[in-house]
């Protein structure tokens, strides 16, 4: 059985330089380039958490492209 399907492992949420989360079990060292959010719980209270701080699934840098980019021409 692997980690993740574990019921009795302790999660903490953490998230990458471009805003994307993931859960990370916390006996293990969180790897390089990802960052604990603070939250930490069973796999099912993670994902909650992720899943009502995580509204677009855009990557940072798409996000910020997107908003510095000109509106596209109007189809007449």
């Amino acid at each position: 059985m692997m980690v993740f399907d574990r019921e009795d492992v302790t999660f903490t949420v953490v998230i990458n330089h471009e805003e994307q989360y993931s859960i990370w079990p916390t006996f293990k060292d969180i790897p390089n380039g990802w960052t604990a959010v603070g939250k930490t719980g069973t796999k099912k209270e993670c994902l909650d958490h992720i899943e009502q701080v995580w509204t677009d699934m855009r990557p940072l840098t798409l996000r910020k492209f997107m908003d510095e980019a000109p509106p596209a021409p109007k189809s007449a």
